[in-house]
C-alpha cells in the first residue's frame, strides 16, 4: 500500500504540496527545526540518506558542503524528483528498498531518515546496517510519526486538535488513510525505539518531540496554539 502511494504521481503531488506548504505544514514548522539542531553542521561530512524522497534534504547537505552524500528511497517517482532537484558529483540517489539495501561498512559520519521508518515492519537489521555503516563516533539522526499519532484509531476530520490513543502499547501495523489513499505506519512506543537502538549498538545521544517555532508561523498564533496541542513528529539522536 505504501509503495503504491509514493509511486503515484497524483498522491506525491498532494504529499509534496502540502510537505511544502510553510506554516500549514507540520514538518516545516516543527520536524525541520529540530532536524537541523541535531545534525549541525554538515560541511565535510559523508552523509547517507535512507527514505530520501524528493531530494530536497540532499540539495541541502549539498547547499552545506558536504563532502559525499547518497539518498536511497524504493519509490522511482521520488528519486526521478531527486534527481530533477539536485544534481552534481557530490550528490547521488539509488532506487532502493531500506529494507534491502546495504551500506558499505564504516563509510559515514552521519546516517539519517527522514519520516520513513514508521513504513518498516522490521527495524532490527536496518539499525545493525547503520550501525555498521558509520564510522567511530558516527551519528545516526532519524525522525518517524509520533506513537500517539500511529496509536490513534481515527484520523482528525479537519485540523487536528485532539488525539484518541487507543492500544499504545500493542505494537504493529495500523492501517491509515492518507492523501486519500491508504498507507501502513507501523506503530512503536517510545521505550521500543529506544531499545531497538540499543540492540544494534547505538547509544541514545539526543531526543526531541519536535516543539513549533513561534517564529516560523509568520504571526500566526491560533495556528502555532493549534499545534501546541498534540505531538506530530519524535527525533532520535543515536551515536556508534
Amino acid at each position: 500500500m505504501t509503495a503504491g502511494f509514493y509511486d503515484d504521481p497524483a498522491s506525491v503531488a498532494a504529499y509534496l504540496d502540502h510537505r511544502h506548504s510553510k506554516i500549514r505544514s507540520p514538518n516545516l514548522v516543527m520536524e525541520d527545526p529540530a532536524f537541523a539542531a541535531a545534525i549541525g553542521e554538515l560541511e565535510g561530512l559523508r552523509i547517507l540518506d535512507l527514505g530520501c524522497g524528493d531530494g530536497t534534504f540532499g540539495l541541502t547537505c549539498s547547499n552545506q558542503g558536504c563532502s559525499t552524500y547518497l539518498g536511497v528511497d524504493s519509490s522511482q517517482e521520488m528519486i526521478r524528483r531527486a534527481n530533477h532537484l539536485t544534481a552534481g558529483p557530490l550528490v547521488e540517489f539509488v532506487q532502493d528498498s531500506i529494507e534491502v539495501y546495504v551500506p558499505n561498512a564504516a563509510a559515514y559520519d552521519l546516517v539519517t531518515s527522514r519520516m520513513a521508518l514508521h513504513y518498516v515492519e522490521d527495524l532490527n537489521p536496518i539499525f545493525e546496517r547503520v550501525s555498521q555503516a558509520l564510522v567511530p563516533s558516527g551519528s545516526f539522526v532519524f525522525s518517524v510519526i509520533h506513537p500517539i499519532i500511529t496509536s490513534g484509531n481515527q484520523a482528525p476530520d479537519g485540523p487536528r486538535q485532539t488525539q484518541v490513543v487507543d492500544n499504545y502499547f500493542s505494537s504493529g501495523p495500523r492501517s491509515r488513510s492518507w492523501f486519500g489513499r491508504p498507507v501502513l505506519w507501523h506503530h512503536r512506543t517510545i521505550e521500543q525505539y529506544l531499545s531497538l537502538l540499543s540492540g544494534a549498538g547505538l547509544s541514545l545521544t539526543g531526543l526531541a518531540e519536535c516543539r513549533p517555532v513561534r517564529e516560523l508561523f509568520a504571526g500566526d498564533q491560533a495556528e502555532y496554539e493549534r499545534r501546541l496541542r498534540v505531538p506530530v513528529f519524535l527525533l532520535l539522536q543515536a551515536a556508534r
